[in-house]
């Protein structure tokens, strides 16, 4: 049975994936290994995780103007998270997602990084402010 998950309208595709979660913050520039698709930093609850088409599910972004140059540059070269989902986002990520095509949410009522398990299959719907649970 599916469950129905509301947040803020967020930007971009609607895409459908597998969740990848943390309660951790995100950087783009700092936590990922971009030519090789994982997350590489050792401090970082997700390492060694491969993020690559993956939806992830974190608690706040963090970083500046470089972290939303990386997304583009992972976009470019094809090794890109399928969607970002954060309790909450800063304004510099939220360009940075929409410049690179990658479909992001935040503002959930709820602590997304509790509700969403890791290897559920989600919808997203980013016009909508919807994540669909499809399968736990």
């Amino acid at each position: 049975m599916s469950e129905v998950l509301r947040c803020h309208p967020g930007i971009g595709p609607t895409t459908r994936g597998t969740a990848l979660v943390a309660a951790d913050d995100f950087s783009a520039r700092y936590d990922l290994d971009r030519l090789k698709g994982v997350f590489s930093r050792p401090g970082h609850k997700l390492f060694g995780q491969f993020y690559h088409g993956r939806i992830l599910v974190l608690n706040n972004a963090k970083g500046g103007v470089a972290s939303a140059w990386m997304l583009r540059e992972m976009a470019e070269r094809g090794i890109v998270p399928a969607a970002l989902l954060f309790n909450r986002v800063n304004p510099i990520l939220a360009q940075g997602a929409a410049f690179a095509g990658i479909a992001l949410l935040d503002r959930f009522e709820f602590d997304v990084t509790q509700r969403i398990p890791t290897g559920a299959e989600l919808l997203v719907e980013p016009a909508e402010g919807r994540v669909t649970i499809l399968a736990p």
